[in-house]
């Protein structure tokens, strides 16, 4: 399966829009690109794999794999780019201004649902960014 992140650059955030076969899964909010620094920039366009993560704090949620001179980056909820992230990528709802969104929770839930089935399949969830 192949889900494509498409971006819109701004100075206070990025915001995008995750596909699959043409049909819209859900928005997304990230950092402004600071030039893939560590815990301050969204991460660099390129191709990914995402695989199942659980951790304490998230519990099971997603990793993007292999992205260059980074680690642990996840999708997870947040509504607020610059406040709540620290360079992973959150499912919204709703766009509603740059790095920010309504309703993460319930995009997270609906993209972590999609991309488990897949996985459960055995299939490879492979992520484009452009």
């Amino acid at each position: 399966m192949v889900l494509f992140l498409t971006r819109t650059y701004f100075p206070e955030g990025t915001n995008g829009k995750i596909q699959c076969e043409g049909k819209v899964i859900c928005n997304t909010i990230e950092l402004p690109w600071k030039k893939n620094e560590k815990r301050v920039s969204c991460i660099p366009e390129g191709k990914y794999f995402i695989r199942k993560r659980y951790s304490q704090k998230f519990k099971w949620h997603l990793e993007v794999v292999d992205v260059k001179n980074r680690s642990f980056i996840l999708f997870h909820p947040a509504n607020n780019a610059l406040k709540e992230l620290n360079g992973c990528i959150a499912p919204v709802t709703k766009l509603s201004g740059p790095g920010l969104g309504l309703m993460s929770r319930k995009a997270f839930e609906k993209l972590k649902t999609f991309v488990y089935e897949a996985l459960d399949r055995k299939e490879s969830v492979e992520l484009i960014v452009k």
